[in-house]
């Protein structure tokens, strides 16, 4: 019996689990190679620079091994005496604005303008009625004329008693009693005449009128309304009177453009809300001081406004083209040598010889950089200095590029870093 050879069951295939894994490998070469992509542009611009300053110094070896004479490339320094606008935010006030309070006790008999009226100077505002005040009147009146009866009694009786006295009839004792009488009557008497132009001034205000020529801003009664004299918390607001023609406009001059600020200079106003017009103003007066905490000065600017356009509250911008005939001296940051020292720039002289001048930095404006001191104007400053420009070098002067020559902008806001040291 032959067994039978069987071969092992064929094993039934694996079906491998699989699983779909997030494809990173872009984002791995991004990591990987962004930095080393940055490096090179780096570097790359590194070695650019290096190349021009390296062909700019073998040009200038060239034409020196040719004229015995290192060829340099200069500005001349000059004052930035152009215009510039300055632009500051203000609001826009009445010229004149006042609150109109009741000066007498009483009600309100009836009002006669509203907002938005126009008024001249002693136009009625209101009528009052005050029945207390005309109560206290009528009793100080009564009053006045039982002292004027008693003061006649008692001038008719001193005299009398001064006749006795100078005949000796009476005694000189009686007599000082009965002057002494008619001197106290009298001042009674002028006491409540006092008292009567009191309460007749007060009374003159049951009549509210206008103080000055204006509008009507804001009114606060209606008739029948019960009114208090005085002012503030205690008294009652009638009316809110402006005077909007002229208007005014108050603004903060930086300590840096004050001195340009003076009286009777010309300034645009801009109204956004008025965008297609044109109001001119002119300053009227200034603080005369700078605000210690702001390092501002306060000025003030007025505006004609005869058609009514503007109104008092409105926000606005004041513009101012400033003038400044001693302006900064400012060269290009590349003319600049930062130094152990301090800070250089290397001057060509009258005999055409370099000489390293000391100077002091002021505002850094990015491309250009102001000298407070050691600069005078039309000096010549070299650009791009090298190392091989010693003190004392005779040196041929090339034209500067154009760009080079122009003054930095105007009111431009400085960026308060100086330029890495050569």
């Amino acid at each position: 019996m032959v067994a039978e050879l069987k071969s092992p069951p064929a094993e039934a295939p694996q079906k491998a689990e699989t699983r779909r894994q997030p494809r990173r490998a872009p984002q791995r070469r991004i990591a990987i190679w962004g930095p080393f992509l940055v490096v090179l542009a780096l570097a790359l611009m590194l070695t650019v620079g290096i190349w021009r300053h390296v062909q700019l110094e073998h040009s200038q070896r060239q034409f020196a091994q040719q004229t015995g004479k290192t060829s340099v490339q200069v500005i001349d320094v000059k004052r930035d005496s152009k215009p510039h606008e300055l632009l500051l935010p203000g609001n826009i006030t009445a010229n004149l604005e006042t609150t109109i309070y009741a000066r007498a006790d009483g009600y309100v008999k009836r009002w006669l303008v509203d907002i938005g009226d126009q008024v001249k100077t002693g136009q009625q505002l209101a009528e009052l009625e005050t029945p207390e005040l005309d109560q206290q009147l009528a009793g100080a009146r009564d009053t006045q004329k039982q002292n004027e009866a008693n003061f006649e009694l008692a001038r008719v009786t001193a005299q009398r008693w001064q006749e006795l006295a100078q005949k000796q009839v009476v005694a000189k004792q009686d007599n000082d009693t009965r002057q002494s009488g008619y001197q106290s009557s009298a001042a009674t008497l002028s006491a409540s005449k006092a008292d009567v132009a009191r309460l007749e001034d007060l009374q003159g205000f049951k009549s509210v009128i206008a103080p000055f020529d204006g509008t009507i801003t804001s009114r606060k009664i209606d008739v029948g309304s019960l009114v208090s004299q005085g002012s503030g918390t205690t008294g009652t607001v009638l009316f809110t009177l402006a005077q909007t023609d002229p208007l005014r406009i108050f603004i903060n001059v930086p300590q840096a453009d004050s001195p340009l600020i003076h009286v009777g200079m010309e300034a645009k106003v801009l109204v956004q809300e008025r965008a297609n017009r044109d109001f001119t103003g002119k300053v009227t007066r200034t603080a005369g001081a700078i605000d210690p905490t702001s390092r501002t000065l306060l000025t003030e600017v007025e505006i004609p406004n005869h058609d009514g356009a503007l109104f008092a509250g409105t926000y606005a911008q004041v513009k101012f083209t400033l003038v400044n005939q001693d302006g900064p001296i400012a060269i290009p940051a590349d003319a600049f040598v930062f130094q152990t020292e301090g800070a250089q720039v290397a001057v060509v002289t009258k005999e055409n010889k370099i000489h390293w001048q000391p100077i002091t930095v002021g505002s850094d404006y990015g491309t250009f950089m102001e000298v407070l001191k050691g600069l005078d104007q039309d000096a010549r400053v070299v650009l791009n200095p090298t190392d091989d420009l010693t003190e004392g070098l005779d040196v041929d002067i090339k034209p500067s590029p154009p760009k080079a020559q122009a003054p930095p902008p105007q009111g431009q806001q400085p960026e308060g870093q100086s330029p890495a040291g050569k």
